[in-house]
């Protein structure tokens, strides 16, 4: 099942979706109870498909990601937590800054998590996998990395205003039995800057779950950003950097595409 989060008529709804303009409208809570009625609205404007509880980013989770950055590869997934204000829609601005000149693209298959995890066996972790959406983890490497500026913190590189797009749906995880054979993409201004697949990923999603659930409770909603493939701006010669103007599109294999242009801030 494909749902998406969307505005009709002014109000805002959640629905399975039937193609690009129509969803029946889902009635409850989907990380709880909830049922598909037969009202079929129209999709004025597609939203982020959840609001999620907590946004949890792992980093340096690709082989050949981890290369490019001539960095070793990770014994643990590497944690980082983007905050709330960083959510974004599909079809919105991604905004610059005024305050960084070095934004960057990453691609991302997200996972939302669908109930409460504690202690999860990497056995079972897939089953509380509610689904799965494309992501853009957005990154100012000046402020990830420079300690000048008064970053050189992860978090706070990657959590300017709407540096988290998701979308353009949730794929119920009944839909994707393995998200480690998944092609991902990252188009920008029609070339193609990354084409990798999740099989690279260093830590696996049950891996992730597993791992992260140890050390903390993950809850219904939260969404986990699994790491991004080789090929994104920084770490290019010379570097790319999104700028005003550019439109940058994610792509992930049965998922979809998820395309944000860019604008000054």
């Amino acid at each position: 099942m494909r749902i998406v989060r969307f505005v009709s008529a002014g109000s805002v709804f959640t629905g399975q979706q039937i193609d690009d303009a129509f969803a029946a409208r889902i009635e409850g809570d989907i990380f709880g109870r909830y049922s598909i009625t037969s009202q079929v609205l129209h999709i004025d404007k597609l939203l982020a498909p959840v609001v999620p509880t907590d946004i949890l980013c792992i980093g340096l989770n690709y082989r050949e990601h981890a290369i490019e950055s001539g960095l070793p590869f990770p014994r643990n997934p590497v944690l980082f937590i983007k905050s709330g204000n960083t959510l974004n829609n599909p079809g919105d601005p991604i905004f610059i800054p005024r305050l960084s000149t070095q934004v960057d693209y990453e691609c991302e298959l997200a996972v939302v998590i669908g109930r409460t995890a504690r202690n999860v066996p990497r056995g079972s972790a897939l089953e509380y996998v509610f689904g799965y959406t494309a992501a853009n983890d957005v990154s100012a490497r000046d402020w990830q990395t420079d300690r000048n500026l008064g970053g050189g913190q992860w978090a706070r590189g990657k959590s300017f205003d709407g540096f988290c797009p998701l979308g353009p749906c949730i794929v119920t995880a009944d839909e994707i039995p393995d998200p480690n054979s998944l092609r991902l993409r990252t188009i920008l201004n029609g070339n193609v800057m990354q084409d990798h697949t999740t099989a690279d990923m260093i830590f696996d999603v049950p891996a992730l779950i597993e791992s992260l659930s140890s050390t903390m409770t993950i809850r219904a909603g939260t969404v986990i950003l699994t790491g991004t493939p080789q090929g994104v701006g920084f770490a290019r010669k010379p570097p790319v950097f999104l700028k005003p103007g550019d439109t940058v599109v994610v792509e992930v294999e049965r998922i979809g595409r998820l395309e944000n242009p860019v604008a000054a801030e």
